[in-house]
C-alpha cells in the first residue's frame, strides 16, 4: 500500500483528516476579535485626528487683530504684539488644504485672537489647471488679498474659512467653480467692505495675485516641500498629521 492511499485504501487522492477542535474555534474567534479591535481603533484614531479642534470657536473675532498684505502678496493676520509666526502655504482648490482648515482653522483663529501667533498665508495657484475656469485658484488669491488689504482680520478670517468649506470649495476637475461675482458675494457674507467687494468684482488684483502666487511657489520650494498644505514654524516644516501641532505652539 503506497503512502498516498494509506489513509484511504479505496482512493488514489489524499483526503485531509479532520483536525479541528474546540481550541481551534476559540483561537479563531480570538483572532477575529483582535482584528476587529485593531480596525475599530484605527477608525477612531483617524476620526480623532481629523475632527475639528477648538470646535465651536469659529473664525477670528478679536477686533484688535489686523490683516495686511505685504509686497510679496503674503497675507498676515495677527496682533501687533504676537511674537511667533506660522507660515501656511495653500491653494484654494486643494482638498488637503481644506482638511487642514476644517481641522485646525478654528484652533489657529483662537491662537491668533490670544496673541500667541501671527499666521502668514501664502496663497498659491498651481491647481488652476484642475479648475473648470482654468483661473479659479488665482482669482481666489486675488479675492483674499482684496479682503485682507482692508485690514479687517475678522472679515478675512471668515472669508478664508468659507473658501475651504466643503459646500463652497470647487471639486478638482469638476464641471464648475465660482465666478468673481460669487467670490464677491462670499466676501460680502463674511463682512468684507464695499471696497473689498468691488475689488473682487472688478478683478483688479488678479494680475498681481498671479505674480504673488509664483513668488509663493518659489518660497515653498525653498522650504524643501513641494506640496500643499505646507506649514512652517520657526523655519521648520511642521508634521500636520500630528493633531497636537497647533496646541504645541504654546
Amino acid at each position: 500500500m503506497n503512502a498516498v492511499n494509506a489513509k484511504n485504501p479505496g482512493s488514489s487522492k489524499y483526503t485531509p483528516q479532520k483536525s479541528s477542535s474546540a481550541s481551534t474555534y476559540v483561537l479563531g474567534g480570538l483572532a477575529l476579535l483582535v482584528i476587529a479591535v485593531v480596525v475599530i481603533g484605527g477608525v477612531l484614531w483617524q476620526n480623532s485626528r481629523t475632527s475639528p479642534r477648538a470646535d465651536g470657536y469659529g473664525s477670528v473675532k478679536n477686533p484688535d487683530v489686523v490683516a495686511s498684505v505685504d509686497a510679496d502678496g503674503v497675507i498676515a493676520v495677527g496682533l501687533p504684539s504676537a511674537t511667533r509666526t506660522v507660515d501656511v502655504y495653500e491653494d484654494a482648490m486643494c482638498p488637503y488644504c481644506a482638511e487642514l482648515e476644517q481641522t485646525h482653522g478654528q484652533e489657529l483663529a483662537q491662537k491668533i485672537d490670544e496673541g500667541a501667533i501671527t499666521v502668514r498665508y501664502h496663497m498659491l495657484d498651481f491647481l488652476n489647471q484642475l479648475s473648470a475656469s482654468g483661473t479659479y485658484s488665482t482669482r481666489a488669491v486675488a479675492a483674499s488679498q482684496c479682503v485682507a488689504s482692508s485690514g479687517d482680520a475678522i472679515a478675512f478670517s471668515a472669508f478664508h474659512s468659507a473658501l475651504f468649506a466643503a459646500e463652497f470649495q470647487p471639486k478638482e476637475r469638476g464641471g464648475e467653480d465660482h465666478t468673481d461675482a460669487q467670490l464677491a458675494d462670499a466676501a460680502r457674507d463674511a463682512g468684507a467692505s464695499d471696497e473689498a467687494v468691488s475689488c473682487i468684482t472688478d478683478g483688479s488684483r488678479v494680475d498681481a495675485a498671479a505674480q504673488s502666487a509664483a513668488t509663493g511657489s518659489q518660497a515653498l520650494a525653498a522650504t524643501g516641500s513641494r506640496g500643499t498644505p505646507t506649514v512652517v514654524v520657526d523655519g521648520a516644516v511642521v508634521d500636520t498629521t500630528d493633531s497636537e501641532w497647533v496646541a504645541n505652539l504654546g
